[in-house]
């Protein structure tokens, strides 16, 4: 059974958006690397990221399925006429491969879930 298991938003104040989610619902930082900051609550895992591409609006930018068979989905995608699954840099440690529904949003597929790879800390939140 898939399972969403992240959730990516992009955003003006990657710190800022991580103190109210740690104040207001007793999130943790759980990575931080270029910028981002990557909360989770013990089971979801929320990645902030900062807004870099011009004109492009803050808002949900992708979510991440963890699958036991990317095989299996990627053969279920190719009937939709959608893109991927592609492979993601070696560098994402939450997923392997990436893809789009009909709509064009990204979401990310893993077999493994997100790796924990602490990354040393830019400077922490007030709170955090």
């Amino acid at each position: 059974m898939a399972k969403i298991k992240h959730l990516a938003i992009i955003c003006m104040d990657p710190n800022k958006l991580a103190e109210f989610y740690c104040d207001v619902f007793d999130m943790k930082v759980q990575v931080r690397r270029l910028g981002a900051v990557h909360l989770t609550d013990g089971y979801l895992n929320l990645a902030l990221l900062p807004q870099q591409a011009e004109g492009k609006s803050p808002g949900l930018n992708h979510f991440g399925w963890q699958v036991e068979d990317r095989d299996a989905i990627a053969e279920k995608m190719k009937k939709w006429n959608v893109v991927g699954p592609v492979a993601r840099p070696a560098n994402r440690t939450y997923a392997e491969t990436r893809g789009t529904d009909p709509e064009g949003n990204n979401f990310d597929l893993s077999n493994r879930g997100f790796e924990v790879s602490r990354q040393p800390a830019e400077k922490e939140p007030a709170g955090v």
